[in-house]
C-alpha cells in the first residue's frame, strides 16, 4: 500500500508512478532480491541527525553512508545516524523504516547520492514493507529538490 500522503501529493502533480509489490522484506538488499531489481536502482533512506536536526540521505541499496563524508561536506559539527524512537511517528501512514524519500513532505532536508541521480528511474518503498514506487529520476528531483551529495560507498 503506498502511503496516502504521497499517493495524493503525486497525483496533485501529475506524476506517472508505478506500485510494485514484493514481499515483506525490512532491508534495501533484501527489497532489490525480493523485487526483482538490482541494488543500484532501489533508493534507500537513512536517516541521519545532522546537528540535532532530521534528515534523509538517499542513496542505491548496494551502497552505505559514510558519516564523516556527510559531515565534511554539510560542514556539520555533530552527524550520526538517528535512532528509529527519533523518527517513528514523523512519518504518519508509513511503517516504520519504510518512509519514502519525500523530505520535503516531512519538513527535512534530502541528500541524494550521485549514483541514483544517472537513473532514468528511481523506485523507493511506498510506505511500507511489501512495496515500492518507480517513477522517474527527473519528477523525484523536480518535486524534492534534494542536494546531491557524495557520501556513500
Amino acid at each position: 500500500m503506498i502511503a496516502r500522503k504521497l499517493k495524493e501529493f503525486l497525483e496533485k502533480n501529475d506524476v506517472k508512478y508505478e506500485v510494485i509489490p514484493h514481499p515483506t522484506s525490512y532491508t534495501a538488499q533484501e527489497t532489490a532480491e525480493t523485487a526483482h531489481i538490482p541494488g543500484t536502482q532501489i533508493a534507500k533512506t537513512v536517516i541521519v541527525n545532522i546537528d540535532g536536526d532530521l534528515a534523509m540521505a538517499v542513496l542505491p541499496a548496494n551502497q552505505k553512508v559514510i558519516l564523516q563524508e556527510l559531515r565534511e561536506i554539510t560542514g556539520a559539527d555533530d552527524v550520526r545516524f538517528a535512532h528509529e524512537d527519533d523518527f517513528e511517528n514523523m512519518f504518519p501512514g508509513c511503517e516504520t523504516g519504510a518512509m519514502p524519500p519525500f523530505g520535503n513532505l516531512y519538513g527535512m532536508d534530502v541528500y541524494v547520492a550521485p549514483g541514483l541521480t544517472q537513473q532514468e528511474e528511481i523506485v523507493f518503498n511506498a510506505g511500507s514493507h511489501r512495496d515500492l514506487v518507480k517513477m522517474s529520476y527527473r519528477d523525484f528531483e523536480r518535486l524534492v529538490e534534494p542536494q546531491v551529495l557524495s557520501f556513500s560507498t
